[in-house]
């Protein structure tokens, strides 16, 4: 196995010294009919084009944090992405927040996609090869209904329905109980069955204290829905301070979910977090929220955490997608990406198929098209299947799509290098 990976290796880095050289030479962003104006699942696009003939795909940011990291890439070897990574990260003052990462993050996947086409194979071989034949899904709302956290402004369809805020029944099908919600979810495949800590609540009044035995009651149905194979999964969505986290928890616990997800405010998590490990047998998750590793890496050397939630581009790009993988590989913590853009989700079947430990994909798009990506996901039976198409696997109709920006022009600041070449701070 070993020598079989180095000859594999090898061989990668002799096709690599034989790519024809190539520059950046255009940014181009565009939006979708559809555009999602939340940063954790902007499906904000853009694409990247070299002198070579070749165009990378990329998704997320917004128009004035894409053009920035942009300008970092003009003029530039396209196949050297860990230097134009760190290059984006430090050419401006202040490390790049979570909207400039994202940004960074959109730019980095059409890097890798660029690459892929290159090879003319799928960015999971360039990563080593798929070793599962398949991610497991769960829609965010179940089966059965439109609507919700899922309709159309946020990626949803058939597979979408009720969720936060939503009103009593609101996207549940005709007439469907929970319970009955539940069980149609894993009759249509989905490894699990999700439901949310506003689940049923009408209006936007959330009684923290009187909520949580009416959420344990919901998690009994959803329990009874999916049955003893099934699986299911809450999150909390931020909704409960540490106490009632922990009532709840406990509550719930005999119920075996999957996971508990965000079961306080982001802000706490270092502080609740590690001290709810201790109380409760729930799974627990974090990190929609997220961007780089070094908003989670405690929480997960320190195995206070059973899964994150870091999801593309919020953590920066593939680049950084793999860093995080090895990190969490490193510790037996498990990844359940957050659901974002069809371009990203496409990039985390690339991505995540390498990894060793336990996926499960947050997925709303069903088998519906997209009518702007005639080319994108493959999934069937919730299940989603990597592809052998190069790059990303993904193609972009123009004529579909309104290009907003447009960045030919390096803008850089100066970096400094150490003696070797490696890249400093400037």
């Amino acid at each position: 196995m070993a020598a079989a990976s180095t000859a594999a290796l090898t061989g990668l880095r002799r096709a690599e010294a034989a790519l024809a050289p190539a520059k950046i030479t255009r940014v181009r962003i565009y939006q979708p009919p559809n555009l999602n104006q939340l940063f954790n699942q902007s499906n904000m696009l853009c694409t990247v084009e070299t002198d070579a003939g070749l165009t990378g795909i990329g998704e997320g940011g917004s128009k004035d944090t894409l053009e920035q990291c942009a300008g970092s890439l003009i003029g530039k070897n396209p196949f050297q992405i860990e230097t134009l990574w760190q290059t984006m990260y430090m050419e401006w003052f202040y490390p790049p927040g979570r909207e400039k990462i994202h940004a960074l993050g959109a730019l980095d996947m059409a890097l890798w996609d660029i690459k892929g086409k290159a090879f003319k194979a799928p960015v999971h071989q360039l990563l080593n090869g798929s070793l599962r034949d398949y991610m497991e899904c769960y829609p965010t709302s179940g089966v059965g209904g439109g609507g919700g956290r899922g309709g159309a402004g946020r990626g949803g369809g058939a597979a979408a329905g009720a969720a936060a805020g939503a009103p009593p029944n609101a996207g549940r099908g005709a007439g469907m109980s929970l319970k009955e919600r539940a069980a149609a979810t894993i009759a249509a495949g989905y490894r699990a069955y999700r439901i949310d800590g506003g689940i049923g609540l009408s209006g936007n009044v959330f009684d923290v204290h009187q909520r949580v035995r009416e959420v344990a009651q919901a998690c009994k149905e959803v329990r009874e829905g999916v049955g003893d194979k099934g699986c299911w999964t809450i999150d909390f969505h931020q909704k409960f301070e540490f106490p009632d986290a922990l009532r709840l928890c406990r509550l719930i616990e005999d119920y075996e979910p999957y996971l508990v997800e965000d079961p306080t405010r982001d802000e706490q998590f270092l502080a609740d977090i590690p001290k709810l490990r201790k109380m409760t047998t729930c799974p627990l998750a974090a990190g929609e929220e997220w961007g780089q590793r070094w908003n989670f890496n405690t929480l997960v050397e320190n195995h206070d955490i059973d899964y994150i939630r870091a999801t593309l581009p919020n953590v920066g790009g593939i680049t950084e997608m793999m860093k995080v993988a090895a990190l969490c590989e490193t510790h037996a913590i498990g990844i359940v990406p957050h659901f974002t853009g069809p371009v990203s989700t496409a990039a985390l079947a690339n991505c995540l198929a390498t990894y060793p430990c336990p996926v499960l994909f947050e997925y709303n798009y069903g088998e519906r098209p997209i009518d702007y990506l005639p080319e994108c996901l493959d999934f069937k039976q919730g299940k989603l299947y990597t592809n052998e198409r190069p790059g990303l696997g993904v193609t972009l109709d123009l004529s579909k799509v309104k290009q907003i920006g447009e960045v030919t022009t390096a803008i850089s600041r100066q970096i400094y290098k150490r003696p070797d070449g490696s890249l400093t701070h400037w």
